[in-house]
């Protein structure tokens, strides 16, 4: 007798459930994601037998008073054996000990109400007093319309039992799936420190069919899935779901990583008095070529040279993602850290058009705020790349607010409460580089350049003519020795040769050391301190 299977609902193909089972509910005819049920999921994570369910007993109930609901409930309950649409509880993932909730769309369409608003409040009080890392696959309909204002109410409930989990600096991943809308989107979905998104998955507040009945407009294809949420800002990262259980512990490994590896770092006597190489002298224009070569490398270059295991995380959570930052979470030698920089694209005109030749737009210093905010939370030093010729320049940059999004992130990096490390990797231009530069310590490249502005903008403002930019290069003083001297940069990277993309070696060794001796050193100071130092430094200029 054969066993029937699934119904595929994009290519109609019907599939053995033993088959879907072993390729997590994705159709191997068409690589549709088909609905993965809760336990299905948590199963698929979680280490043998370490799975502990909460609050497994807690039922539906009725605050209306409504019988045909009851009915529903009773009916659903008995065809899925669910008593909600969600389940909850705690396990070990490769042996890192976790919270997980799944909300289940077998369940009324995992409308919210207050069972599983209640669930989710508990699970992070559960959380948050066990210390736990909270991992939320959601999906839903919205909130659940037949238990009335009661359902608009676990909104908040759920909201502030988030906010106390992560005031104890416990970490949040959220997991977006097919589909998540209304209430759960506008409360603890979209709250986490870190938002995946399943492929295809659709997400938004109000459905796409209310918003075309209300408007009038022809809503794009791409409206409301995954990828438009990731273009928009509003997620991390898009994740396969065959993939997402190493996606998920790579994550956890970071943040489960502690300051203890700082002590196992290796401790370098470096000379730290800067040696002018006049063995051949360049003017300070040559400097500016160097620095603007196409051929020098871009910050993920020295991130993927340096750092172990970056992740990148995308979006400002308020309008979009810039591709001028590149910013994540990564480790050094065991050791978590949060890396930004900038990112010119220089591998073809149309990288340099999708990079904006590194020049950040508003939400690209918002995405800058909200990881800085976030390395601070968990206590992880901040790596800056600065390399830019500037801030995005324009009308949307302007309707953008660039200059309150640059003042904004100089203001909260002026006060985070952890340390900041600011590498000048090749041009440093105005203000657009500054929100990169506020470091304890602020680092320099031989062959990158610092300045005000760009000597061909120097030359047009006071002569009227950008043709005496080399005159203006070497009047700014824009080069590193030059701000060695000025007590603006506390160390220069020597380079025998100027860097290219072929040629790091040399210069990331020494580097590395560096960084290594930064990191102890920072170990050891308060946090007090560390902000203290940083005011004082900027105060004396």
């Amino acid at each position: 007798m054969l066993i029937k299977g699934r119904i595929c609902n994009s290519c109609k193909s019907e599939i053995q459930r033993s088959e879907l089972d072993k390729n997590y509910s994705i159709c191997p005819r068409c690589g549709y994601y088909m609905r993965f049920h809760a336990k299905k999921r948590i199963l698929s994570l979680a280490d043998k037998n370490s799975f502990h369910e909460w609050d497994a007993d807690m039922k539906w109930d009725n605050p209306l008073d409504d019988n045909i609901y009851v009915k529903k409930l009773q009916d659903t309950t008995a065809k899925h054996s669910l008593n909600d649409a969600i389940v909850t509880g705690e396990m070990n993932i490769q042996g890192i000990h976790v919270a997980i909730g799944v909300m289940d769309s077998r369940f009324m369409m995992a409308s919210m109400g207050r069972v599983v608003g209640e669930k989710v409040t508990r699970l992070f009080e559960k959380a948050t007093k066990k210390k736990l890392p909270v991992i939320l696959f959601c999906c839903s309909g919205g909130a659940r319309m037949q238990e009335g204002i009661i359902a608009l109410m676990q909104m908040e409930k759920t909201v502030a039992a988030v906010r106390r989990h992560s005031d104890i600096g416990c970490l949040y991943i959220s997991v977006l799936t097919n589909p998540t809308m209304g209430g759960v989107t506008a409360s603890f979905a979209m709250l986490a420190d870190i938002i995946l998104a399943e492929r295809g998955a659709v997400i938004g507040f109000a459905g796409a069919r209310v918003i075309e009945q209300n408007t009038g407009q022809n809503l794009p294809e791409e409206f409301q899935t995954s990828e438009f949420q990731k273009t928009h800002g509003f997620v991390d990262a898009i994740v396969g779901r065959e993939n997402l259980k190493e996606d998920l512990l790579h994550i956890l490994k970071i943040h489960t990583a502690t300051k203890k590896e700082i002590k196992n770092l290796p401790r370098t006597k470096i000379k730290s008095v800067y040696v002018e190489n006049r063995m051949e002298q360049k003017t300070a224009w040559d400097k500016v070529l160097l620095a603007r070569s196409r051929e020098r490398p871009t910050s993920m270059e020295y991130i993927s040279w340096l750092f172990e295991g970056f992740y990148e995380l995308c979006g400002d959570r308020i309008s979009g993602d810039d591709h001028a930052i590149v910013g994540g979470i990564a480790t050094f030698k065991g050791c978590p850290v949060t890396v930004i920089g900038h990112q010119k694209g220089k591998n073809s005109m149309g990288d340099a058009i999708y990079r904006n030749w590194g020049m950040p737009a508003p939400h690209g210093y918002r995405k800058v705020l909200r990881l800085v905010k976030q390395a601070e939370k968990f206590r992880r030093p901040v790596v800056f790349f600065v390399d830019t010729i500037g801030a995005a320049c324009g009308k949307e940059a302007e309707e953008g607010g660039q200059g309150i999004a640059i003042a904004d992130l100089l203001q909260e990096l002026s006060v985070l409460k952890t340390p900041i490390l600011s590498i000048v990797i090749g041009e440093g231009g105005s203000g657009g580089a500054l929100a990169l530069g506020i470091g304890n310590e602020v680092w320099m490249l031989e062959n990158a350049v610092y300045s005000i502005l760009t000597p061909e903008g120097y030359a047009s403002i006071l002569w009227r003519d950008n043709s005496k930019a080399p005159e203006a290069a070497l009047l700014m003083k824009l080069e590193a020795s030059d701000l060695y001297k000025m007590g603006i940069i506390d160390r220069i990277i020597q380079e025998k040769e100027p860097i290219t993309k072929n040629d790091m070696k040399k210069v990331c060794t020494v580097l590395e050391r560096h960084i290594s001796n930064f990191l102890i050193r920072y170990s050891k100071k308060s946090t007090t301190y560390i902000v203290n130092e940083r005011y004082q430094k900027f105060r004396k200029y």
